[in-house]
């Protein structure tokens, strides 16, 4: 039979059989397999990841959950290190608006890791419901030429809109979407609203440093329900902890490639004096010049910091 790997834990694949070309619906335990892998795949150096489209034989259909053995893995889309998720869609970036604040040199870097993984990114920037208008409209000017779909929501709060997540929905629908943010952010209670069925843990605010906690163990492919019944299944993936997403390519770049993930930067550059410019400490500079009205002031500051980091190879973390 053929499925999709859509949680790995100690040792087993849970795998979801295809029906008529579609993925069932994993709601209820009796829809998966638990798999394990052959002893091939350790000879091979072959590692069966969530997200992974396998064949598997079926051993024991009376057990809840069924069992089987993976024993092929389909040809990848893509891979990702941190989270370990294969044939990946795209990104959703989850910040809070404000409690926490978004770090914005974090947040540039993990902008820059999606791009440098080929990977499609949305910016999504929850808890509205405790924003100023001006810290909304603060964070779209700064983002709104990055290069990547901006959207605002509160997860919590609806405002009396019959559908708050529409417009998320629609950027997720018929996708695979690896969901990772900070913690506190409201990744899981989005979950939580996007697929009910996954009771996802909750996590509180620290008052004592104004972050949340981290409430993910492994991760998972979840279905998710968008409001429509027809084309290309919907996933999102949970993601254990905000630094799981892979933000260590950054630290490999070359300091000169760093200008080419400011898409903003591209027009402005035109009229630097020199070619090449790093739009560093170059004389002349339009995209420094630029910086505070063509270009976000904040975005060319976390440039220059991310340069400095590069040419130092001092730590990405902050």
């Amino acid at each position: 039979m053929r499925g999709r790997i859509v949680k790995s834990l100690s040792g087993f694949y849970y795998v979801v059989p295809e029906e008529s070309g579609t993925l069932l619906r994993h709601k209820e335990a009796q829809d998966w397999y638990q798999c394990r892998a052959k002893g091939i795949f350790r000879a091979l150096h072959v590692h069966p990841l969530v997200g992974d489209e396998v064949e598997f034989d079926i051993t024991d259909e009376t057990s809840v959950p069924k069992e089987g053995n993976v024993t092929a893995v389909l040809p990848r889309c893509n891979e990702l290190v941190r989270p370990t998720v294969a044939n990946v869609d795209q990104a959703l970036l989850l910040f809070a608006v404000t409690h926490p604040a978004p770090s914005y040199n974090m947040l540039d870097r993990f902008l820059i890791s999606m791009d440098l993984c080929g990977l499609p990114a949305v910016l999504c920037f929850n808890k509205t419901d405790l924003a100023t208008e001006e810290e909304i409209e603060e964070l779209r000017s700064i983002y709104e030429k990055c290069g990547c779909g901006v959207l605002f929501c509160s997860v919590r709060n609806d405002r009396g809109e019959q559908d708050p997540l529409g417009e998320l929905k629609r950027k997720l629908q018929g996708k695979t979407t690896v969901i990772t943010g900070p913690s506190g952010a409201g990744k899981s209670t989005l979950i939580n609203r996007l697929c009910p069925e996954a009771g996802m843990e909750t996590g509180s605010l620290s008052e004592k440093i104004g972050r949340g906690k981290n409430t993910t163990r492994h991760v998972e492919l979840l279905e998710a329900e968008t409001g429509e019944n027809t084309g290309p299944r919907t996933f999102v993936v949970d993601t254990p902890g905000f630094t799981s997403l892979d933000l260590l390519a950054v630290r490999d770049m070359k300091p000169e490639e760093l200008k080419n993930y400011y898409p903003e930067f591209e027009e402005p550059s035109r009229n630097c004096r020199f070619h090449g410019c790093n739009h560093f400490k170059e004389p002349d500079c339009a995209v420094r010049d630029a910086a505070g009205s063509a270009i976000s002031r904040i975005r060319y500051q976390n440039y220059c910091e991310i340069f400095e980091d590069l040419k130092s190879r001092k730590p990405v973390y902050r």
